[in-house]
């Protein structure tokens, strides 16, 4: 792969790099090198965005420069343990118990979006101080410090901006017209207006503004997670991956990553972080602990297949832990990038070619595994340091 790129007219992008025009130095170079095209087909601009950069960090081809740098990432974070909360944009989401959204590629085009929710979902964009401001006039901010909205009416507007954000949008717009008809029945017309208000308006915005649900990509055309399915006979395409790392030095600030790819994209707003309790300086020994404690974790979707970094020793090392819940799992051996797969009686080591779909696709989340365990183990070498 040389190039990844995206288009809303597929026919016009392709078009332009063979045209009988005069072209720099940089197009000319790449167009030698075409061979073949293939696409992949998704719902909305916001889709299109978060695949191109994770299909460049995946196969890294030489003519994309600027998205190989993860600087370019925003996630949209809400705290709702906070007392009034508020909507801020980052690029590192925290182990803060905060909700995290994206990541997403186009600030301009999240601030857009977000701009026109902010009509039917008012919300805070700065800590709340409890002073008027002209959002709570124009109808953007809840204006709790004029009245006209508690904190647990905000919350619960905040969870239905929540459920937009996370693509849940039919599901719910039937629930907020059922509820203004039950608010209308038992004579709330109050809260009946507050609801019509939020109805009509997300109708009116459905043709304006889609944020992508990543369960909605059309996983079919990714031939790493087609090879994967056949490779280890699933019954279907594995739509959540997570990959575990350890990290730590000479067995101190011990911590273990768990990174999830959704359909084959990175999902950052599901990795979790470990830091070991038990024998810190045994790397099967670690990787025993942390299985055992996601796997307590029966609130956190089911993976459908586990990636472990090591060969042969480390998938036997957690075999008794994981054979018996039934989930796939795997490892990928750092010399020759070999497959390890548990069969009865011990393992097959897989070998494919490094330039394959599914090197790639492994590698990338061996990768992201071993970047998160890393930070994570730097800041708390860093913090070991400052006390």
């Amino acid at each position: 792969m040389i190039y990844v790129g995206k288009a809303a007219v597929l026919k016009n992008r392709v078009r332009q790099y063979f045209q009988n025009t005069e072209k720099d130095a940089k197009t000319a170079a790449l167009v030698a090198e075409i061979f073949d095209t293939d696409w992949i087909v998704v719902d909305s601009e916001m889709d299109a965005l978060f695949l191109e950069s994770e299909m460049v960090k995946r196969y890294m081809p030489r003519w994309n420069i600027l998205l190989r740098d993860d600087k370019s990432v925003n996630y949209v974070r809400i705290d709702m343990k906070s007392e009034v909360p508020y909507l801020s944009f980052t690029r590192t989401p925290a182990d803060d118990g905060a909700e995290y959204f994206g990541p997403y590629f186009s600030k301009t085009g999240i601030k857009t979006a977000l701009k026109l929710l902010r009509r039917v979902f008012p919300y805070y964009v700065a800590p709340y101080t409890g002073r008027k401001t002209l959002d709570s006039d124009l109808g953007l901010a809840p204006g709790i410090e004029d009245g006209k909205m508690s904190t647990r009416e905000y919350k619960t507007i905040l969870r239905r901006l929540m459920r937009y954000i996370r693509g849940d949008k039919t599901k719910l717009i039937d629930d907020i017209k059922r509820k203004m008809e039950r608010a209308a029945k038992r004579g709330d017309f109050e809260e009946a207006a507050i609801l019509r208000n939020q109805y009509f308006g997300l109708k009116a915005l459905a043709t304006k503004i889609v944020f992508g649900n990543k369960e909605f990509l059309d996983i079919s055309s990714d031939k790493a997670l087609a090879s994967l399915q056949k490779l280890l006979t699933l019954p279907e395409p594995p739509r959540r991956i997570e990959g575990y790392d350890i990290s730590h030095q000479s067995g101190t600030n011990a911590v273990a990553s768990m990174v999830v790819f959704s359909n084959g994209v990175a999902d950052r707003g599901e990795y979790r972080k470990f830091k070991i309790k038990q024998d810190k300086n045994n790397d099967f020994a670690n990787m025993r602990e942390v299985l055992t404690r996601r796997l307590k974790h029966e609130e956190w979707a089911r993976p459908d297949l586990i990636l472990i970094d090591g060969g042969a020793p480390q998938i036997e090392a957690v075999r008794g832990i994981l054979e018996p819940t039934g989930m796939p799992f795997i490892g990928l051996a750092k010399e020759f990038e070999m497959i390890i797969v548990p069969v009865a009686g011990g393992v097959q080591e897989v070998k494919i070619a490094e330039n394959s779909h599914i090197v790639k696709l492994l590698q990338r989340i061996r990768d992201e595994a071993h970047r998160f365990a890393i930070t994570y183990h730097t800041l708390l070498k860093r913090k070991g340091m400052t006390r």
